[in-house]
Parts: C-alpha cells; structure tokens; sequence
C-alpha cells in the first residue's frame, strides 16, 4: 500500500487555500486523499496462484533432479516426499507472489486499469455522498478526490455547478493536480486548483450575506 506523502504544513496550505476560495463564493469546496479505493485482492490472487501454477509446470520438467535430490537427503525417502515438496514449494511460491502483488508498482500492472478507473470513481462518488458533498444548500459542493495507489484524481461537482460550467474546465485541473503528485508538489498544484474551483465558483454562484460554511475546511485523510 502507498504511503501518503503530505505534511502537517501542507495540509494547512491546502486548507487555508480551501478557506480563501469559499471566502468568494457562495459553494462548497472538499479534498479528501485515500491509500487505495479498493483491495484489488482478486487480481493479487490470480497472480499469485498463475506464478504458482508457473512454478509447478517449470519443476515437472526435473522431476528425477528433484527426486535424486530427495533421495540423498533422505535414507527413508518414498514417493511422499516428493509430492510434498512440490505441494510446499509451490504453496510457497504462490504466498510470496501474493505478497509481492500487493507492492503498489506490481498492483498496478496486473489490475487492469479499466478496474482501477472504475473502482476510484466509485470510491470518490460514495465519499461524495457520505462527506455531505452532495447535501449543500444549493448543490454547489465540489469534491477533490486523490486516490495515491491508483495514481488517479476525481473531481466532482455537483448538480448545480454541472449546469453551468463545463466539464473541460475540472479536467485540466485534475491534470494539473496529477502533475503536481508526480513533481512531489502535491501541495502547491492542489492549492492552486483550489484557488482556481474557487474563482470559477465566484463568477456562478457569489458570496451571499447569509452565507454559512456548510462544510468543515480540513483534508480528510480515508483509511479505506
């Protein structure tokens, strides 16, 4: 599992960003980061058990090796120990290939991305709901969502920001976040789009009089 690599002093910088923005417009601005938005174990665990499946095919071809080999180890030795050893052995290979599947690098090569696209956005839309993203007074609640393992940002607006600004406009934002995460720069590129969601916010939806933060201002940091 990715580590998140973000500071206390970042995340004030974030939040501060995120404070300045809703101090012009009248919607609501979250960010929230996760390790990982699913397990991925079923795709570990087809790994896993083809590199054991692998294993025990390549060893079948030295089948008299092993049991010469055997034999010497052993003055008892019956066929037993040889179908032991390939059942050990081969359970042992598919544990460390288990273990090294679930390395971030490796998960994301044998999960397809198609499955880690759609599992982020999932992830991102339950949180969407559960935040109270989606609950604001005048559907004006935007969620920045950074999942680290499958390197993806979601940005989701809600139903009264979609009818005004157009899509294009949250997709060169999430390329910038993404830039930043891949620059170690997390905390310059996040606040910058932050300050950018809340200039675009001011011009549709402008700070009202009676205006409350409907929203706590702190990054959310997901286990799962």
């Amino acid at each position: 599992m990715p580590k998140l690599k973000i500071t206390d002093r970042e995340k004030d910088i974030i939040k501060n960003a995120v404070t300045e923005a809703e101090s012009k417009t009248s919607g609501e601005i979250a960010v929230a980061f996760i390790k990982e938005s699913s397990s991925y174990a079923l795709y570990e665990l087809i790994f896993a058990v083809i590199v054991g499946f692998i294993y025990f095919v390549t060893i079948t071809f030295f089948v008299h090796n092993v049991e010469s080999w055997l034999q010497n180890k052993f003055w008892d030795y019956n066929t037993v120990y040889l179908l032991s050893f390939y059942g050990f052995s081969t359970f042992i290979f598919i544990s460390v290939a288990y273990f090294i599947a679930n390395i971030s690098y490796i998960d994301r090569l044998i999960t397809p991305k198609k499955i880690m696209e759609q599992k982020t956005r999932q992830r991102a839309l339950r949180y969407f709901i559960e935040s109270g993203v989606c609950y604001t007074k005048e559907q004006t609640g935007i969620l920045i969502f950074i999942s680290l393992l499958e390197h993806r940002v979601e940005l989701i607006a809600d139903k009264g920001i979609s009818e005004k600004i157009n899509d294009d406009k949250w997709n060169g934002m999430v390329a910038y976040i993404i830039e930043g995460i891949k620059k170690d720069k997390i905390a310059e590129h996040l606040s910058n789009a932050v300050s950018e969601c809340g200039e675009l916010l001011a011009k549709h939806f402008p700070i009202k009089k009676d205006d409350i933060n409907e929203l706590a201002d702190d990054i959310k940091i997901l286990e799962k």
